[in-house]
């Protein structure tokens, strides 16, 4: 928990557009539209004004394990897409996908690019913060645990 915690603050620190998955785009979407588009999810949890809506085992979304989008109550707005997908990504096709690492030094590229980071608990992960964008890898550090997306207002 307290991982996911710090890598929110880092995305809130960011400034960043919304990157959509599947349709919905992060800080534009609203619950509603969610269940709409994937039916019932499996479990919902409500906590400090959020949200958590899950979809899983025999309701999980096609190409995933688990998907859980936060919703903020109020405004009923998803906030944060958690991806954790079903077949294996290489590091290589996220990089492909959403850019190369950022240069070490010197001035930063006008295209997307990543900055490698360890969470608290040594856990590898790729944070592209003009996309609002963290890449959660496995202990190899070369396949993909998870993805989070996270809406622009959240990123700013």
């Amino acid at each position: 928990m307290k991982t996911l915690f710090c890598v929110a603050v880092l995305l809130a620190a960011a400034s960043a557009v919304a990157k959509p998955w599947q349709g919905i785009e992060p800080g534009q979407t609203k619950r509603d539209s969610l269940i709409q588009k994937f039916g019932e999810p499996s479990r919902v949890v409500t906590t400090e004004g959020k949200e958590v809506v899950a979809y899983f085992d025999e309701k999980a979304i096609k190409g995933t394990r688990q998907v859980q989008f936060t919703v903020d109550v109020g405004t009923q707005h998803v906030e944060r897409i958690s991806v954790f997908p079903g077949p294996v990504i290489e590091k290589e096709s996220i990089e492909s996908t959403y850019g190369p690492a950022c240069p070490s030094s010197g001035k930063q590229p006008s295209t997307p690019c990543y900055q490698k980071k360890l969470t608290d608990d040594f856990r590898t992960y790729l944070f592209y913060a003009r996309q609002g964008l963290a890449v959660f890898l496995n202990e190899d550090g070369k396949t993909v645990q998870s993805l989070t997306f996270t809406s622009a207002q959240a990123a700013k």
